[in-house]
């Protein structure tokens, strides 16, 4: 996979890595990036079987498999100490990364994510499912602004969603892809192991995702030795998109006093 490194260039810079949703593409974080790279060496990827990372994913593919191909990329690069913050399956993938390589991984943040799949966001995922495999992929990339923005937010940006549609459709990740990295994030299970992850992590969420519910979020902090929850009220479940201006200030916010705290521990 090829690795998008920018912001601070020395050897000691804190690096924090970002993991991207179910799209896969480094392109979600642009948001993101000139905040963050003022403070950190910020790496951004394509997950394999997307974007400019092109593959054909076994059928076994799994999340385990997802950490180990961001893990080795990292390692090429000499990147062995990191911090992750992920959207959804991204999350899930920095929580698989500090279980698989606590000694490389120093704090994860999930994005309206969760310790195990909830029914409502399984309902909603056979949905997108049942459109891709009877409509086709035009269907299936038209309904996905709805799963990921708010409803007013969405009417006052009609531009931006129909050029983001005719993006992801000439894109498009090919449906057996999508639907093994589906199946992946549907079987990603943390229930059993969330002790073990001792890693500071904060679930960050908003109360009206209409994908993933925000108690999802609070279930996954409250399993964590070091979970942290912080909700905010609007923005849906892309809200580091709808609102990111709010969200880059509270994810900077949080790094910072927990890189501080870290310190404190160590002297």
């Amino acid at each position: 996979m090829k690795l998008d490194i920018q912001g601070l260039t020395a050897a000691d810079a804190p690096t924090l890595v970002l993991a991207s949703g179910l799209g896969g593409v480094a392109g979600f974080w642009q948001p993101q990036l000139a905040a963050l790279a003022l403070r950190y060496r910020v790496v951004t990827y394509d997950q394999r079987g997307t974007g400019r990372s092109a593959a054909t994913l076994p059928e076994d593919y799994s999340l385990a498999r997802m950490a180990a191909e961001l893990a080795e990329a990292l390692a090429q690069h000499h990147i062995t100490r990191y911090s992750v913050a992920g959207h959804a399956l991204g999350g899930l993938i920095g929580l698989q990364l500090a279980l698989d390589h606590p000694d490389r991984v120093e704090r994860v943040v999930v994005i309206n994510g969760w310790l195990t799949l909830n029914p409502h966001t399984a309902r909603c995922f056979k949905v997108r499912e049942d459109l891709l495999l009877q409509s086709g992929t035009e269907a299936f990339v038209r309904a996905q602004p709805l799963f990921l923005y708010p409803a007013e937010w969405l009417a006052q940006h009609q531009a931006r969603a129909e050029a983001e549609e005719r993006h992801h459709q000439q894109h498009f990740q090919g449906a057996e892809n999508l639907l093994r990295r589906l199946h992946a994030l549907k079987a990603a299970d943390f229930r059993a192991c969330a002790a073990r992850i001792t890693q500071p992590v904060l679930a960050i969420c908003s109360q009206d995702d209409l994908l993933v519910p925000w108690s999802c979020s609070a279930q996954l902090a409250a399993a964590l030795p070091q979970g942290q929850l912080l909700t905010i009220p609007w923005g849906g479940h892309a809200m580091s998109v709808t609102d990111s201006d709010n969200f880059n200030t509270l994810l900077l916010r949080w790094l910072t006093e927990t890189a501080q705290s870290a310190c404190l521990a160590a002297g």
